[in-house]
């Protein structure tokens, strides 16, 4: 898959951060509220982690961690691993499946613009997918056959 990250996985997304000093608690109520599995962990501008859903389930429930005490300098996935808008899907799932991610913020010049999940992938397989179907059908049944 030749696709670019930015545009052609993710564009005009809102981007929800928070600081290394919050509490686990209340960035797990912006991830409900919200309805997002990974937040992106700043200070300022600079990207210096990410929290998951799968980082708050092993980090803090299964830990015994009080959400209400925590910070998420704790807890964070520090340092994360990160595309460029200009990486492909291709490569944007090799790197998921080699490091058993399901989000990579996306950074360019040091700011980030954008967070992709798996399921954003997903999406992009699905729409090609159906396309080349389509594509299989008209050459194979004949459809637009002859047009121009």
């Amino acid at each position: 898959m030749s696709r670019k990250i930015v545009p052609d996985v993710i564009h005009n997304q809102t981007l929800y951060k928070v600081s290394p000093s919050e509490t686990v608690r209340h960035t797990a109520r912006l991830m409900r509220e919200k309805k997002i599995a990974a937040v992106l962990v700043m200070e300022g501008e600079r990207l210096v982690g990410i929290i998951t859903e799968r980082d708050m389930t092993c980090r803090v429930i299964a830990a015994g961690v009080d959400p209400d005490k925590a910070k998420i300098s704790e807890v964070m996935t520090g340092n994360p691993d990160t595309l460029a808008p200009s990486d492909t899907a291709a490569d944007a799932i090799r790197m998921m499946r080699e490091r058993n991610y399901r989000h990579l913020p996306v950074v360019t010049d040091d700011k980030v613009v954008g967070m992709v999940s798996v399921r954003d992938l997903y999406a992009v397989y699905n729409t090609e997918l159906e396309q080349d179907l389509k594509d299989r059908n008209a050459f194979i049944y004949g459809e637009n056959y002859g047009t121009a």
